[in-house]
């Protein structure tokens, strides 16, 4: 097994790993909690840019090395300029959703194990991926962006309509509360939820197995269904205008305020338990 690992910043990083020359798995490591933000920008790209141009790999898995997180919300104590300085990336969207939907075009089939919190940007991630697989114990999904005056920026509402329906989406985005492993599969928001103890195996097990396949037809077969299924980039680009926008309105920053004196982005209840937090702010 050869590992490389993407560059790295100081509050951690994204790391490659590549089994074979087939199939590489990306751990986000970024402790304690996960939280995804413009330094792991660069990190993120280099491996979507990789997954597009390498002639060999058939197969990613992305999973996590934090216990308790797959990946978590954008980073609210980071300048905003670091994140609005940046330059569109080559879909001419914005840099987060841009590598977004690159990586659900790539010619590579990306499949995410959520063990833990998939939250915000963690959410979008997995709903970018091709396929979803979730610890029945341990798996959270959640867009609890609402619950904070925000608005989603990284796709879900073009993206989760399609997965699980109208209905379902807007209580996922609505509701803003956490989703457990089970019921997310129940939905559609996972292919499916394991026991903990089975879902390295199951992935490792679909990965190999994909991995050995063809990757032209692996690729075709991917294209012709992306047609199908994914939502044009008309659909994507207004979200994360809609974002910064709701960043900088007074409800959304009293909102954050308030979760940061309850312990957002602290280790704790409030990340641990963040969908039943944002909906005791405004009682």
């Amino acid at each position: 097994m050869v590992q490389v690992e993407a560059a790295s910043s100081t509050s951690g990083q994204i790391r490659l790993t590549r089994h074979s020359s087939f199939y590489w798995r990306v751990t986000l490591d970024i402790p304690p909690l996960n939280i995804f933000g413009p330094q792991s920008l660069p990190q993120l790209n280099e491996i979507v840019t990789a997954l597009e141009t390498d002639e060999e790999v058939r197969v990613v898995v992305f999973d996590s090395a934090v216990d308790g997180f797959f990946l978590t919300h954008y980073d609210f104590l980071a300048k905003p300029e670091d994140t609005t300085d940046l330059p569109p990336g080559p879909t001419g969207l914005q840099q987060l959703p841009d590598m977004l939907v690159r990586l659900s075009r790539a010619p590579v089939v990306s499949i995410a194990a959520i063990r833990g919190r998939a939250t915000g940007v963690g959410s979008e991630l997995a709903l970018a991926s091709d396929m979803r697989f979730a610890s029945r114990e341990k798996a959270i999904l959640s867009q609890w962006e609402v619950g904070a005056g925000l608005v989603p920026g990284g796709g879900p509402m073009a993206r989760l309509p399609r997965l699980i329906g109208r209905g379902r989406a807007l209580e996922v985005l609505l509701g803003a509360d956490d989703i457990p492993g089970d019921l997310a599969e129940l939905y559609g928001y996972v292919n499916r939820a394991l026991p903990d103890a089975e879902l390295d195996a199951f992935v490792d097990a679909l990965a190999t197995r994909i991995a050995s396949f063809d990757k032209q037809a692996i690729a075709e077969t991917k294209r012709l269904v992306n047609i199908a299924s994914l939502p044009p980039d008309a659909e994507i680009a207004p979200e994360w205008d809609a974002f910064l926008t709701s960043v900088a309105r007074p409800a959304a920053r009293a909102r954050i305020k308030t979760l940061m004196e309850r312990g957002f982005h602290r280790p704790g209840d409030v990340e641990t338990r963040l969908g039943y937090h944002v909906g005791q702010i405004g009682h």
